[in-house]
């Protein structure tokens, strides 16, 4: 029954202790890990293999970068969102764990739109769906989660009129994450939770934390052979409240079986 979770954690290296404490407290088997902004000899993995996990990571200096943790062997390791060979940025990570294909992304944040940056992020979305469409293919569990930079429905953030001319939550980005669910994928959180104004994210300007003015970008998505399996998702909100603590916060399913 593996806990796997996603986290932008907006510098691995800012935020180590601050990781560490959260796996030995949530204890996930699997964690997908975002904006680690280092490369790949600077992952700190003797740290984190001494918690018991493995780590497979795909880096860039300074900016970018994710990387899978699992208590179980990373198999089938592949970096890099197939579509565009010139793409050097260093976004998109698959690899297996549990039984599960396991793909680790951190979507283009596309503004100021329009221009090149969204641009880059329609066209990155659209290969994340064929992508996604092809994982479909092989009839096993998939989970895609990561910081999708999409804010799905007016009720996940504070304000939808605040945001309505930001790439995060365009029509045509909300129109590309909802192909993915017309595919097939089911949102493991809204799967389980109706309530509004649940946020993975609060930016660090303008006093967002504690006047809970947040967005849920954040997402988990299952094929439907690991949507048959959710038992439990959730948002550890409280690990936004502590210091140093990343903009983001771990988002998480349980899914019950497996190998």
């Amino acid at each position: 029954m593996p806990k796997i979770a996603t986290w932008n954690v907006n510098s691995i290296k800012a935020r180590l202790p601050n990781v560490l404490d959260w796996l030995r407290e949530a204890e996930p088997d699997v964690v997908l890990l975002q904006e680690i902004k280092c490369q790949d000899d600077a992952f700190p993995r003797l740290e984190i293999e001494a918690l018991g996990y493995r780590c497979a990571v795909h880096g860039q200096k300074s900016y970018n970068g994710v990387a899978i943790l699992s208590k179980e062997p990373l198999e089938q390791v592949s970096s890099g969102l197939p579509g565009d060979a010139a793409d050097e940025q260093a976004r998109y990570l698959e690899a297996t764990s549990f039984g599960i294909r396991l793909a680790c992304l951190y979507l283009p944040n596309g503004n100021p739109a329009p221009g090149g940056k969204y641009d880059y992020k329609l066209a990155w979305m659209a290969r994340l769906a064929a992508r996604a469409e092809a994982l479909l293919a092989d009839e096993r569990p998939v989970v895609m989660a990561g910081d999708y930079n999409v804010i799905p429905e007016p009720e996940d953030c504070h304000d939808p009129r605040a945001w309505a001319r930001d790439a995060l939550f365009l029509p045509d980005t909300r129109r590309a994450f909802r192909r993915l669910l017309w595919l097939g994928y089911t949102d493991a959180f809204r799967a389980l939770h109706g309530e509004p104004h649940q946020y993975s994210f609060w930016d660090y300007q303008g006093g967002a934390w504690p006047a809970d003015e947040g967005i849920r970008i954040d997402h988990l998505l299952l094929s439907p052979q690991a949507a048959d399996r959710l038992t439990a998702s959730g948002i550890d909100k409280a690990v936004r409240g502590r210091e140093k603590a990343s903009d983001h916060v771990p988002a998480w399913c349980v899914l019950e079986g497996g190998t």
